[in-house]
């Protein structure tokens, strides 16, 4: 069996396995990306955030990314009947990248991997890794490509970037339940014919229809626009009949969007995730870390998924690098301590999100642009800055702000 040796294997070549393999790449190590699937591929994920484009800059991915021209989004648009709040990711309290982009996955991820491989990254892909053996901190992984040919990769590390794979989640039995509801999203694309002219034909919305149930409206540059609905398992399973017809009848609770996707063709067949928020029991082992969806995922309805893959990423990848040139790390505090930080802040506000708390505060008519700044700049994905109130005392705040604002409005 052909074996080779490298100093970091990467599972998944997504943004978090991207950012990851660029860094590495860049300080003189040997890394090979290995990725089930063949690119370009359909994945979700498509609404970034500001904080990201700081970690696509840093290890040079970003002019590539630019020059694809996607969907500039400057903030999002939440809409409860006929209650609207928008949110500017330039009026944000913490400094920072104020616009990112909306992107089809499937061209975004295509880009990264181009870029690593004109660098000279070894991406391979329909390569499916289907064990790992550890000794101490060096392991030795079995793939199977698409033939059913067997190979092994030796390394000093593993990356697991594989996103909704999981594949060291699986095999090292790492998976833990989640403490954010069972949700479920449905979603498709859509050649967007009827797109209004101006910023209304390129703003991303969440259209709220119900307390735990709302549509996302993610329109492309290249005339596409992704939409779904997320809401409680049992409930999207309840609509009868395929995933096609079962999407046709939830988007008549959108009143503000029914006309404009009436009549519309889907691109696929619209595909379903069951009990979208995952968790783990430890974010990393000797020898190998996980990053992104693999770790953590929460619920889409604040964007943070690829953020947090790229943060996680590029962390992890600065603490391999000098543990492989013969530093010590401290990899609870430095990696484990700092993402799990970033989650409980963004599990607080999916939590408020369905309870309601957080709702009452985006559509307060009596707007605190202060309380709104500090928010949206957690919308943002700068979920460490501990100088914003919603971060250091999210835990409590986001009740005692809701509470207040209840009170004023049964005054």
């Amino acid at each position: 069996m052909k074996n080779q040796q490298v100093d970091v294997l990467i599972i998944g070549a997504g943004p978090s396995g991207a950012v990851s393999a660029a860094y590495l790449h860049k300080h003189g190590l040997q890394v090979k990306v290995v990725e089930k699937s063949k690119f370009p591929r359909f994945v979700i994920g498509e609404s970034l955030l500001p904080r990201c484009m700081e970690h696509f800059e840093e290890v040079g991915l970003l002019e590539a990314l630019k020059a694809q021209n996607f969907e500039v989004k400057g903030g999002a648009r939440f809409m409860r009947g006929d209650k609207i709040c928008n949110f500017d990711f330039s009026k944000k309290y913490t400094a920072g990248w104020d616009w990112t982009w909306q992107v089809p996955r499937a061209d975004f991820d295509k880009t990264l991997t181009d870029t690593l491989t004109g660098w000279g990254v070894d991406v391979a892909f329909e390569q499916e890794v289907v064990a790992v053996e550890f000794n101490g901190s060096d392991s030795t992984t079995t793939i199977m490509d698409a033939e059913g040919q067997l190979s092994t990769v030796s390394a000093k590390y593993i990356v697991d970037s594989s996103g909704h794979g999981r594949v060291l989640p699986r095999l090292l039995d790492l998976d833990a339940p989640s403490e954010i509801p069972k949700h479920s999203s449905i979603f498709t694309h859509v050649k967007d014919g009827k797109r209004p002219e101006g910023r209304e034909g390129t703003l991303i919305t969440f259209d709220i229809v119900s307390r735990e149930t709302w549509l996302w409206v993610i329109p492309f540059s290249n005339g596409y626009t992704s939409i779904g609905y997320v809401g409680p398992t049992e409930y999207l399973e309840s609509f009868e009949g395929d995933n096609t017809q079962k999407l046709h009848e939830m988007m008549k609770l959108s009143d503000y969007y029914f006309d404009r996707f009436e009549g519309i063709d889907y691109e696929f067949e619209p595909k379903m995730i069951k009990n979208i928020a995952k968790s783990v029991k430890q974010l990393y082992g000797d020898g190998y870390v996980l990053t992104g969806n693999s770790a953590e995922f929460l619920d889409p309805v604040f964007s943070s998924g690829v953020t947090f893959a790229t943060e996680s990423s590029l962390v992890a990848a600065k603490l391999i690098a000098r543990q492989l040139n013969g530093e010590t790390v401290d990899w609870e505090n430095d990696y484990a301590t700092h993402m799990k930080e970033g989650v409980k802040v963004f599990s607080t506000y999916v939590k408020e999100w369905y309870s309601g708390n957080l709702q009452t505060i985006f559509f307060d008519s009596n707007e605190n642009p202060v309380i709104k700044a500090q928010i949206c700049a957690v919308l943002a994905g700068y979920v460490w800055d501990r100088t914003n109130p919603f971060v250091k005392n999210h835990h409590r705040l986001v009740k005692t702000v809701a509470r207040v604002a209840e009170l004023e409005r049964g005054l």
